[in-house]
């Protein structure tokens, strides 16, 4: 397309940049927070209090109840790693909805999504939000392309101001920075017209980073109205400069993605209106923690006192107060006679009996608001040692963490929506896949529109649409524990006994556990034992 028909110019990017700067301008509190809590993380939080004359010199102990609340959550989470199973609307679609829910687990596993989930844990538990980019990689598989998920920093990303859902913001954009000599590699163009490196929030890193060789690149997603249909357009850009515009590429009639959605799913732990991000476990727990730390700096700086004498000494008296001040000499010399008015040892009186109290008022307020009791993590109170009434408080402490966990499994319903539909999009040809039981071929033609024809007439086009039911592919020692339960119960009421198959099936017909499936045609297919005589044994 020449530079005349172009539809992305300067003046374009320019408008961006201006809407750019006032996302930015109403995104300023969250970023200040997310910084601030990155810094309580990491035990440095005493940078983030009001200090004044009287605080310098002072203890300053930084325990780690916040880190271990936040840390047992984060182990909820990876014992329970969500897995797609992808089920068919249509009977037509069952086959096909067969191999996707063992492809897309070998596409997670070669986006090595489990690490992502990890990371994406720990952002989400400090900041309360965390996203993720399902994205087309043009470069990967030899140049084939291929889906390529990626965890995003929040900071980097800028919305409209006061929505609650990304994708009703009309632009959206991602900013990174890149190295300026990788640039003008890439881009030849940018030569001489590089070094501005944006606003940009940045943590406080404790070694020393340098930005001023690097630039702001800029991704712009957007959306328009373009023949009637809603299509999803991008645009990179540096500075003024226009890198790449998919509305002036002609392989993006339909946008750059056919399914119109921006290509990043929020994930809040704990909503608040008129924004997609929420707040974390860190903003909950950061005052507790605060007077936790502050009484016991109290604490420590009694103790100090306490174990270091100091003494009242007259002006004129008789010792030699180097002598007495060295701890090292056995003898201190003085001149005539002392009396307890020359010297005096100044006593401190014990702590107050009610700082105790209220530290461990604190520590147990920060257990609670953050539903990390003992049982928890695997310890006991009040006389429970029974290993099977610990596992039981386990699973009944354990539904704050069930129900952060059903938010992260919509997400990830998400992830795997938008991984479809870049298979239908981009695999024009079929890609082989190492599932069990062997290999497999899948393409995009399988997920393509089909015909809809009835009594000899055609009724349009439709493409196959399938519903995401997210398992859980790790299990934790208690779900472990309660499936071999119910095994050797079942055994022992004679599930499995072959002439009570009619009984069995029926109360099988009434459960709902792991594995009925394959317990049922199990049961289905035992044979009953004959006598001799033909009789059933």
């Amino acid at each position: 397309m020449s530079n005349k028909n172009k539809r992305i110019g300067e003046t374009e990017i320019s408008r961006a940049a201006e809407i750019l700067k006032r996302y930015k301008a109403g995104k300023a509190n969250l970023e200040k927070r997310i910084v601030s809590n990155e810094q309580w993380w990491k035990l440095r939080h005493w940078g983030e209090l009001p200090q004044d004359e009287y605080d310098r010199g002072r203890p300053r102990p930084a325990s780690a109840w916040l880190f271990n609340s936040i840390a047992n959550k984060h182990a909820d989470a990876m014992d329970n790693i969500p897995e797609p199973s992808v089920l068919p609307r249509e009977p037509s679609d069952k086959e096909c909805a067969a191999q996707l829910s063992k492809i897309l687990p070998a596409l997670l596993e070669r986006c090595d999504y489990e690490r992502l989930y990890s990371d994406l844990w720990w952002y989400k538990l400090k900041n309360g939000s965390c996203c993720q980019a399902v994205l087309w990689d043009p470069e990967l598989e030899n140049g084939m392309g291929d889906i390529s998920i990626k965890n995003i920093d929040i900071l980097n990303l800028f919305w409209e101001p006061g929505i609650k859902d990304i994708q009703q913001s009309p632009n959206l954009f991602y900013v990174s920075l890149c190295d300026n000599d990788i640039l003008i590699g890439q881009y030849p163009e940018l030569n001489g017209r590089l070094g501005d490196n944006g606003t940009l929030a940045s943590y406080k890193y404790d070694d020393s980073v340098d930005n001023s060789n690097k630039s702001a690149v800029v991704d712009w997603y957007y959306k328009i109205y373009r023949d009637g249909e809603k299509q999803l357009h991008y645009c990179r850009f540096v500075g003024n400069t226009v890198l790449y515009a998919s509305e002036d590429d002609e392989s993006c009639e339909r946008g750059f993605y056919v399914h119109g959605q921006y290509p990043f799913i929020m994930d809040s732990l704990f909503n608040v209106e008129g924004s997609p991000c929420g707040f974390g476990y860190i903003d909950i727990m950061r005052d507790a923690q605060m007077y936790i730390d502050r009484l016991g700096q109290v604490l420590l700086e009694h103790t100090v006192s306490m174990s270091r004498k100091r003494f009242f000494v007259k002006n004129n008296s008789a010792i030699k107060e180097e002598e007495f001040a060295d701890w090292r000499r056995p003898f201190v010399h003085v001149a005539g006679n002392i009396s307890d008015d020359d010297i005096r040892e100044i006593k401190i009186d014990p702590l107050d009996s009610a700082v105790m109290p209220a530290l461990n008022m604190k520590i147990e307020e920060l257990k609670e608001t953050s539903g990390n009791r003992d049982f928890s993590q695997g310890g006991t109170s009040n006389g429970v040692t029974a290993a099977s009434a610990i596992a039981a408080l386990q699973e009944a402490g354990s539904k704050l963490s069930r129900d952060m966990l059903k938010g992260s499994y919509n997400a990830f319903s998400k992830v795997c929506y938008l991984m479809i539909e870049l298979i239908r999009e981009f695999y024009d040809t079929p890609r082989s896949f190492r599932i069990t039981g062997g290999f497999a071929e899948f393409g995009g033609g399988m997920l393509a529109a089909k015909p809809i024809e009835a009594f000899g007439m055609s009724f349009g086009e439709k493409k196959p649409i399938f519903d995401i039911v997210c398992r859980t592919s790790k299990k934790s020692p208690f779900s472990k524990a309660a499936q071999n339960e119910l095994a050797k119960e079942l055994f022992s009421l004679g599930f499995f006994n072959p002439a009570l198959k009619e009984q069995a099936l029926a109360c099988l017909d009434m459960m709902d556990f792991e594995g009925k499936e394959s317990m049922v045609r199990m049961i289905q297919n035992a044979e009953i034992p004959q006598a001799e005589g033909g009789a059933a044994v």
